[in-house]
């Protein structure tokens, strides 16, 4: 049987002004845009011991994990730095970092009211759940 082998993209419509909020994203999460436009997230600069795993789950309805119908994690390699950029750019965190089994997150709202969850894997470990 043919199945999903990975995550091919991340793709955010806009509500108002795609490159403000494509330069939101440059500014507070490192992105690198590529001429066309749009990032490319390569796994070969991922360096953590799981060497790249993406974690798919269906949140059952009222769940409230999440608010709206999607949320996109991020993979990061060094989280309390990065929240200190994020801080000083003025992005403030919905919630104080939190840590588990599978590392440690953070999550913070794009100018569009998109929530987006940032992830630090544990070294040496791969997720045990979603």
């Amino acid at each position: 049987m043919a199945r999903v082998t990975g995550i091919g993209g991340v793709f955010i419509k806009s509500k108002g002004d795609a490159d403000a909020l494509t330069q939101w994203y440059v500014r507070n999460l490192g992105l690198n845009l590529e001429d066309w436009g749009g990032a490319l997230l390569r796994w070969p600069d991922d360096h953590a011991a799981d060497k790249g795993v993406t974690v798919w789950n269906a949140a059952q309805p009222g769940d409230d994990w999440f608010p709206g119908a999607l949320m996109i994690n991020y993979r990061v390699d060094n989280l309390a730095e990065l929240i200190v950029q994020l801080k000083a750019n003025g992005v403030e965190l919905v919630m104080e970092p939190m840590s588990d089994d599978n590392g440690t997150f953070a999550w913070v709202v794009d100018p569009e009211g998109n929530r987006v969850e940032l992830w630090e894997p544990k070294a040496g470990d791969e997720p045990t759940n979603a």
